[in-house]
């Protein structure tokens, strides 16, 4: 009956982030032969395959929403609102096939993005002009997604790595940044923090940032019997925001409440994945779990 239970949340865990062509894009991913960007010992493999990745995603997308010309492009172009799970299975395999995947399927991959982000460009309600290939702009929420995902990792990952392993994770997150066109990525965690502060002066929540905060963390596209599970990884993502960016989402902080019940929260839910994704099985879409 258990390995039941476990084969029936590690499906629906994967159709959610995968979609339903998940299986097959998982063994083109894994199995086709070649060179790759990253090989078997680099830390992005380990980040990236990790269960703290479902925190440290609703992390990234809050923080990177406080950018107004990155959240006017996702509020006018993403479909976040009408096809979310889109978004997330689009991110996932983009993810996936940049960390695993062969270098060819990796370029094409990038190549792809690189063509949307030029298509989208428009104007904010402000009316300051945005364009989502702008090095400046990608570089801002490759900083955001990037930091997201180490902090997620450091504290919920089934193995944390030491300071020089999550230098080299940023390291290894730099290479796809700059095929994406970023803005000179940072190479370490030093740079990453420098990074994030020098954008400090060109964020503010915006209503459409505060609307996205609502809905990612009070009004996700669930069942109602799913929410209570989708609530702990929400309330843990927020304990990851910096303070400064809860302080403009309107986040309040409860330290006691965020220790004692919150974090461990995070920490059963993060094993939880990590039970019902069997070996072969993903835990951010489409790389292979690690226990």
């Amino acid at each position: 009956m258990l390995t039941g239970v476990r084969e029936q949340l590690g499906r629906a865990l994967f159709r959610r982030v995968a979609g339903p062509g998940g299986p097959e894009t998982r063994a083109r991913i894994h199995h086709t032969p070649g060179p790759r960007w990253f090989g078997p010992d680099r830390p992005i493999r380990a980040v990236h395959g990790d269960a703290s990745m479902f925190i440290g995603g609703l992390t990234a997308l809050l923080l990177q929403s406080l950018h107004p010309l990155a959240m006017a492009a996702v509020a006018g172009h993403s479909g976040y609102r009408g096809d979310p799970w889109g978004r997330l299975q689009r991110t996932s395999t983009f993810l996936a096939v940049t960390t695993y995947g062969t270098a060819e399927d990796a370029r094409q991959a990038v190549d792809h993005v690189r063509g949307i982000h030029e298509r989208i460009r428009g104007t904010t309600p402000e009316g300051e002009p945005y364009h989502a290939a702008d090095p400046h702009l990608l570089a801002w929420v490759h900083a955001a997604e990037t930091d997201s995902f180490l902090r997620a990792h450091e504290r919920y990952g089934a193995r944390p790595l030491d300071a020089a392993g999550y230098d080299a994770y940023v390291a290894d997150t730099a290479r796809v940044a700059a095929a994406l066109g970023a803005e000179d990525p940072p190479r370490d965690r030093r740079e990453l923090a420098e990074r994030l502060a020098a954008y400090r002066p060109e964020l503010r929540a915006t209503p459409e940032a505060r609307a996205a905060a609502r809905f990612l963390l009070f009004q996700p596209p669930l069942p109602l019997a799913a929410r209570p599970f989708y609530g702990g990884l929400a309330a843990n993502a927020v304990t990851l925001l910096p303070p400064w960016a809860r302080g403009m989402l309107w986040l309040p902080r409860v330290p006691v409440v965020e220790s004692l019940a919150v974090r461990p929260t995070g920490q059963a839910l993060t094993r939880t994945i990590r039970w019902a994704m069997a070996p072969g099985r993903e835990a951010s879409g489409l790389p292979p779990q690690r226990a």
